[in-house]
């Protein structure tokens, strides 16, 4: 089956292919296809996969996303990721927060890259996620929950959003989703916990008192003249004693 997939802009033909076709052979054994086939004049990328069964589907779902984002100008490691279950991507244009204008395209590149790049560095380490920001489009690659707030601290700036506002929201919610996984597994941890059932769940030792009473009611009802029982009932358990003391 051949599949057409999204054009690379000429400027990231060369590295889609990679230096002697290294990145175009990484991106076909990460993925499972037959071809992975580049135009190097147009940008045109096709692929061929071979009979259903022989490749993973959910890969040959997520192919055309790892296409877009090195063509975004996202680092193709980062980008073959996205081939794993648990990796994600979005694309924020920015044209929607200010239009065609160029200047203010600029205008929020800048604010997102920070200076020195460290906004965009914080935002990364922050929410463990990878951003590339080519023209007007901004994209993300990682985890659900990291790439929600990613998302989220992009969006805000692109809004007009201050740089200490924006930190101050990745960091509680940080640490929101620390606290969260720690409340998942000390959940886990309790459901392995032995289930007592009624009282003794609640009581602990609550059974055992019980089986002593009940033991000291039978004891009570032995018939005197019946040996067997008798000797049975004078068996001590493991946690009774016998204590002599002279009055």
């Amino acid at each position: 089956m051949r599949q057409s997939l999204s054009r690379v802009p000429k400027d990231r033909i060369a590295v889609i292919i990679g230096a002697k076709g290294a990145t175009s052979k990484a991106i076909r054994n990460a993925a499972g296809c037959e071809k992975f086939i580049i135009d190097s004049t147009t940008g045109d990328v096709e692929v061929e996969w071979g009979e259903p069964g022989t490749y993973d589907a959910v890969k040959a779902m997520k192919l055309p996303d790892v296409v877009k984002a090195i063509g975004r100008g996202m680092a193709p490691e980062a980008a073959i990721r996205l081939l794993d279950d648990d990796h994600f991507f979005e694309l924020i244009d920015l044209r929607e927060y200010v239009g065609k204008r160029s200047n203010q395209q600029r205008r929020i590149r800048a604010r997102i890259i920070g200076r020195q790049g460290k906004i965009r560095q914080l935002i990364e380490q922050l929410t463990s996620t990878q951003i590339s920001i080519y023209n007007s489009t901004v994209v993300l690659v990682g985890e659900e929950g990291g790439l929600d707030a990613a998302r989220q601290a992009i969006e805000m700036l692109a809004g007009g959003s201050e740089h200490g506002t924006v930190i101050g929201y990745l960091e509680r919610d940080r640490k929101k989703a620390r606290l969260d996984a720690r409340s998942l597994d000390v959940y886990e941890e309790r459901e392995e916990v032995r289930d007592l059932g009624g009282f003794e769940g609640l009581v602990p030792g609550l059974a055992e008192v019980s089986r002593r009473n009940d033991r000291r009611m039978r004891a009570a009802q032995v018939d005197p003249d019946d040996e067997e029982a008798v000797a049975e009932m004078m068996e001590l358990a493991e946690d009774e004693t016998i204590q002599w003391e002279e009055e």
